[in-house]
């Protein structure tokens, strides 16, 4: 009897094991699928990361909330400047107004909840931190705008050189766009963008003026508009367009250098407040604070004794 109740054991053991080898170890039919490819689980869903819960739940708010269509074109517009082209982005946007707008002020009702305040302060920071959660993700939007068109304007002198460089070695306007948008692929990433743009509306068929009239509406830089006027102009009448490159860019520089002189000049008027509140109570302390101390010791006792 117990070598039978061992037998057992053992034999429900080892199948057991064998059975959790197969599964967890060696799978041969995936093994077999993968090799063949001819794997059966493409109808199994994937695992969702909770990033991706996130983004869906704040879209599915956006979808909610009511915009004007007007509303809509201009938002548009701040986000395709920010660097946002997702079709989603615009929905994303609104349900992140919509999820701050309740979540701000339910944190700030519930942290000022037991708070020794007035009813009336209260009230007023909730109102307040409504404001916060409603306008802040446009606040962000106009943010991330300006700084991208301000990495586009350092950007602007580079790419433009290098457009000179490159029809001037024999390339056409549309080549030398995308020449330039491969070359300052790391260096500039945002104007190479653009110009990729510029580039596959090209090829899809606009005309030339229609594509570089898009490219000054997406970015709103008033130097990268200049520059389309110069192209638009150069290409209607007729003119040179190295040359026309080149004047601007000379243009460019020498409005470049004016700006730096000019904040040049203005260095000395905003260095007097921090001198006169930063460095000269310091320089005072340093040059009087010793011959103070030695009126304070010697001559305040000689005073008092006489």
């Amino acid at each position: 009897m117990p070598l039978l109740i061992a037998l057992f054991v053992f034999v429900v053991f080892a199948a057991g094991l064998s059975y959790a080898g197969m599964r967890l170890y060696v799978k041969p039919k995936e093994a077999i699928e993968r090799v063949a490819g001819t794997s059966t689980r493409g109808n199994e869903v994937a695992p969702i990361h909770p990033s991706l819960i996130f983004h869906d739940i704040v879209k599915r708010l956006g979808n909610l909330v009511p915009a004007s269509p007007k509303d809509v074109t201009v938002m548009q517009r701040r986000l395709i400047r920010a660097g946002y082209r997702n079709p989603n982005a615009l929905k994303i946007l609104y349900g992140a107004k919509a999820l701050f707008g309740v979540l701000i002020p339910a944190l700030t009702a519930l942290v000022l909840l037991n708070a020794s305040l007035v009813q009336s302060n209260k009230f007023a920071a909730i109102l307040a931190a409504l404001a916060v959660g409603f306008f802040g993700p446009n606040e962000f939007v106009r943010m991330a705008a300006k700084r991208r068109q301000q990495r586009i304007h350092r950007g602007l002198a580079n790419s433009l050189d290098l457009m000179v460089v490159c029809v001037e070695s024999g390339l056409g306007l549309d080549q030398a766009v995308m020449q330039v948008s491969k070359e300052l692929e790391h260096a500039h990433p945002e104007i190479s963008e653009e110009l990729a743009i510029v580039n596959l509306e090209l090829k899809a068929g606009k005309r030339r003026a229609e594509a570089l009239r898009n490219l000054a509406d997406r970015t709103a830089v008033e130097d990268l508009k200049k520059l389309v006027a110069v192209l638009i102009q150069a290409d209607r009448f007729g003119t040179g367009v190295a040359q026309s490159l080149r004047a601007h860019s000379d243009f460019m520089r020498v409005q470049a250098r004016q700006i730096a002189e000019e904040k040049a000049a203005k260095l000395g008027v905003k260095l007097v407040f921090p001198i006169f509140f930063c460095i000269l109570p310091s320089l005072f302390v340093v040059t009087v604070g010793p011959v103070v101390m030695k009126i304070v010791r010697e001559l305040l006792p000689m005073m008092n004794n006489m």
